[in-house]
């Protein structure tokens, strides 16, 4: 038996109560458009549940129903996964009621949340018992944990504390059919056959709803030193890196290559930064170190840039003096962004190649990127110390709606075809969603497809949750 639109929103509405459940369309906005401002459907209604169980008796009405759904966090993504479909009709689950700080342990380091809860939340949380959550994204001040854990988020702390999967000690989890998965225990080690934490970690909504976590802390870093250094290269970058790992080993937390291109788009973006160096340069790495205890920082940098100059690997440079000092340079990284969206719609992508190979990989597709449109911008930019880089594409000014789409269309199948040279991944940190689905499914053997379509089938084999994203939909009849 199927529900209408009205029954499913009085079903709801029992659940829920009347503030649980949006279903007038002037309500709708922020939930059917992302952080980049792409836009698809109109979901059949959104839901706000306050806890966990609440959650799981939505999923069960949707199961028992047929009715499609979506989880939605803090809408930061950029492949297109949290946005309601545009062909069929689906729920929004958003979890942005659920913002609760349910313990901190600072003698096990870890704290237990509600997936809702805001990142920049719980790394303030954390600094309160005097420790450190390490995840850090230009838009921690709006995404949520859930859709964290559910991306497999990254960020520019990744090379010493590794991504959001090495940040998880323990998941709650609302299954397709309604039922709740508790694997709380927050241990160190827990080695007992399959890690199903690890399937719901990077599988953006389609196996289960993140309800909450329980996160891993570390000491809280009582030195931090961040020096912004010019460099002449992509390929001197590289080298630097190998460098800074060398002599900093894993107090080295953050290594970012930031082209000039990159800088004047943060001073458009944000024109209360100023130059740092009185120079213009080609290349520069924002590069910080941190650490707990007696180490000497400060002459660790300065013996790294010292060496690196010497051998022709950093040409000009500057050490933050204060704190402020330090946020301001990142932020020059932060409003870069900002900048090409400023600039109109323009290709992103999140690769990754070997760090051994980067240098080459930038020069192979900028040249490849020119022959296609010489009128183009190319820029690439990103983590240099985990391989993952951002070779995103302005098209020429003036042009089309429709030229833009072609050109864009175009430009990431180059650059794809590069990435596939190089033994690479097209999604770094940013995932599959809908975007980068069909380049996915090519790319993945069969034996690859018939593993994850089987894996999918065990959580949903109706196809109810996140369907569309990373997989192509399946008939839910």
């Amino acid at each position: 038996m199927n529900l209408t639109e009205a029954e499913v929103v009085e079903r709801l509405t029992e659940i829920l109560g009347v503030n649980g459940v949006l279903h007038d369309p002037k309500d709708y906005g922020r939930y059917a458009q992302d952080w980049a401002g792409d836009q698809l459907g109109t979901p059949l209604a959104v839901v706000r549940p306050r806890d966990t169980a609440e959650v799981s008796k939505v999923v069960s009405l949707c199961h028992e129903y047929s009715i499609r759904m979506i989880a939605q966090g803090g809408n930061t993504g950029l492949v297109g996964g949290a946005l309601p479909d545009i062909d069929y009709p689906e729920l929004v689950i958003s979890l942005e009621r659920m913002t609760k700080i349910r313990r901190i342990d600072p003698l096990n380091f870890t704290m237990t949340v509600d997936s809702g809860c805001i990142l920049e939340d719980i790394k303030n949380a954390a600094l309160q018992v005097d420790c450190f959550f390490p995840l850090s994204l230009g838009a921690q001040g709006s995404c949520q944990i859930g859709g964290n854990i559910a991306t497999n988020a990254g960020g520019v702390n990744v090379l010493r504390y590794g991504m959001m999967r090495q940040l998880v000690l323990g998941l709650e989890v609302v299954l397709p059919d309604g039922k709740i998965w508790n694997g709380m225990k927050g241990l160190y080690k827990d080695n007992r056959g399959y890690s199903l934490q690890q399937l719901f970690i990077g599988s953006e909504g389609t196996l289960g709803i993140v309800t909450g976590a329980v996160l891993k802390l570390s000491p809280r870093p009582e030195q931090i030193q961040t020096a912004l250094l010019a460099v002449p290269s992509v390929e001197a970058a590289v080298r630097l890196y190998s460098l800074a790992r060398s002599l900093c080993s894993d107090l080295l937390c953050a290594f970012e290559l930031i082209p000039r291109q990159c800088m004047e788009l943060a001073f458009e973006a944000s024109p209360q930064l100023s130059d740092p160096l009185d120079t213009v340069y080609p290349n520069y790495v924002l590069l910080e170190v941190c650490a707990t205890g007696g180490v000497d920082l400060a002459k660790m940098l300065e013996c790294l840039t010292e060496k690196a100059m010497g051998s022709g690997e950093v040409i000009d440079g500057v050490l933050a003096s204060s704190e402020t000092q330090s946020k301001q340079l990142w932020q020059i990284r932060e409003s870069m962004v900002e900048g090409q969206l400023l600039r109109g719609e323009h290709l992103r992508t999140d690769i990754s190649v070997p760090i051994s190979r980067m240098a080459d990989c930038v020069e192979k597709a900028t040249a490849a990127i020119r022959l296609i449109s010489p009128e183009s911008t190319t820029i690439a930019y990103g983590h240099i110390g985990d391989g993952n880089l951002h070779i995103n594409v302005l098209p020429p000014a003036g042009s089309s709606k429709s030229e833009v789409s072609e050109l864009l269309h175009r430009f990431e199948a180059r650059i794809f075809e590069i990435v596939d040279d190089y033994d690479g991944s097209i999604s770094a940190e940013h995932g599959i969603g809908r975007k980068k689905q069909a380049a996915f499914m090519a790319r993945a053997s069969e034996s690859e497809r018939a593993l994850l379509a089987g894996i999918k089938a065990v959580f949903d084999p109706k196809g109810l949750m996140g369907a569309g994203r990373i997989f192509p939909p399946v008939d839910p009849s």
